[in-house]
C-alpha cells in the first residue's frame, strides 16, 4: 500500500513563496497519498487572502495560527490536528521546491528500514551548490571549535566535524539530525517525542528533534536521491538579521545547556555560552 503523506508547512507572511512549493509537491509524491497542511504564523498579514486562495487553489489545508509562537508550536499543532492514518509527515519551509519523485524517494527509504525515524533529501541552493544538511550532533569538541572559529575560519575541522561536508557525489548516510528546512519523519516517531520542544522559538528545533530521535533508538538519514531546490526566496532586513543571530545563540545555549546538564558540566556550559557570545560579537562587528 502506498504511504500516507502530510506536507506541513509554516508561513510567515510567506505569499511570494509558496505557490511554486504548493505546485511541486503532486510531482514529488506520483505514488502516495499526500495532503497539503499552511501553518499561517502571521494571519494578520496583508498577504493572507492570498495564502487562502493558492491553499484553495492546490487544494491545501489552511491554519491560522493564534499568534507567533515559533516555527516548531505552528507544526505541532497542525500534527496534532491530523487524521488518524497519516503515516508520515513532510515537514518543510515554504520556499523550498520539491524536486520530482523526491517526496516518493523519501517515503520509500522509510520504508526500506525499521529503525529509521527521519530522512532529508539533498538540499540544492539557487546557485547549484549542496547544502550541509545532515550534520553531526554539536558535542564540546565540535560545537566550542564551530561557535569560536566558524566566522573567522571557515574550514577549521571542528566546523568540518559538524557540518559534514556534502561533496561533489554525495551518499546515503546516518547523521545527528536532519535540517528542518525539508525533512520527512515518521508520524510514530514525532509523536513519540511530542514533536518539537516549543522553548525553541527559532532554530536548533531541528538539532534538538533529531538528537532526541537518536536518544529513542530512532536512526536519522540522509538521502540524497531524493532533491529539493531551496530558494531562500526570503529576504531580511539588517535588523531582523541582527534578532535572527541572536535568537540563534539563545537557542543554541538552550539545547546545549539540555544535552550537558546537571552540576558537574556546569564548566562545560559555561565554557559553551562563552564561545557563542564571542562569536555573536564577531558577526555582529561584522555585519556593521
Amino acid at each position: 500500500m502506498s504511504a500516507r503523506i502530510a506536507v506541513v508547512t509554516v508561513s510567515f507572511d510567506s505569499a511570494t513563496v509558496l505557490g511554486p512549493f504548493l505546485a511541486s509537491v503532486a510531482p514529488a509524491a506520483t505514488a502516495a497519498e499526500v495532503s497539503v497542511w499552511i501553518a499561517d504564523n502571521k494571519p494578520e498579514s496583508p498577504g493572507r487572502p492570498r495564502i487562502e486562495a493558492l491553499a484553495a487553489e492546490h487544494g491545501a489545508h489552511y491554519l491560522p495560527m493564534s499568534g507567533n509562537l515559533g516555527y516548531g508550536h505552528a507544526v505541532n499543532t497542525v500534527v496534532a490536528q491530523l487524521p488518524e492514518g497519516i503515516d508520515h509527515v513532510l515537514v518543510s519551509n515554504p520556499d523550498v521546491v520539491l524536486g520530482p519523485g523526491s517526496l516518493d524517494t523519501l517515503a520509500d527509504t522509510l520504508g526500506e528500514f525499521d529503525d529509521v525515524g527521519a530522512v532529508g533529501p539533498k538540499i540544492v541552493e539557487r546557485d547549484g551548490s549542496a547544502y550541509p544538511s545532515a550534520r553531526a550532533v554539536p558535542s564540546i569538541r565540535n560545537g566550542i571549535g564551530h561557535a569560536l572559529f566558524s566566522s573567522v575560519w571557515p574550514t577549521n575541522p571542528w566546523t568540518r566535524s559538524y557540518r559534514i561536508a556534502v561533496g561533489s557525489e554525495p551518499v546515503r548516510r546516518d547523521a545527528g539530525w536532519l535540517s528542518g528546512a525539508c525533512f520527512l519523519i515518521r508520524r510514530r516517531a514525532f509523536d513519540q517525542l511530542g514533536g518539537f520542544d516549543t522553548g525553541y522559538f527559532m532554530y536548533f528545533e531541528d538539532v534538538d528533534l533529531g538528537y532526541r530521535l537518536g536518544t529513542h533508538g530512532w536512526r536519522n538519514l540522509y538521502e540524497p536521491a531524493a532533491e529539493v531546490l531551496h530558494t531562500g526566496a526570503h529576504s531580511t532586513t539588517g535588523g531582523e538579521s541582527a534578532r535572527m543571530l541572536a535568537a540563534h545563540h539563545d537557542s543554541a545555549k538552550r539545547f546545549l545547556g539540555k544535552k550537558y546538564a546537571g552540576p558537574l558540566l556546569w564548566p562545560v556550559r559555561t565554557a559553551l555560552s562563552a564561545g557563542l557570545s564571542v562569536r555573536s560579537r564577531i558577526v555582529a562587528r561584522r555585519a556593521r
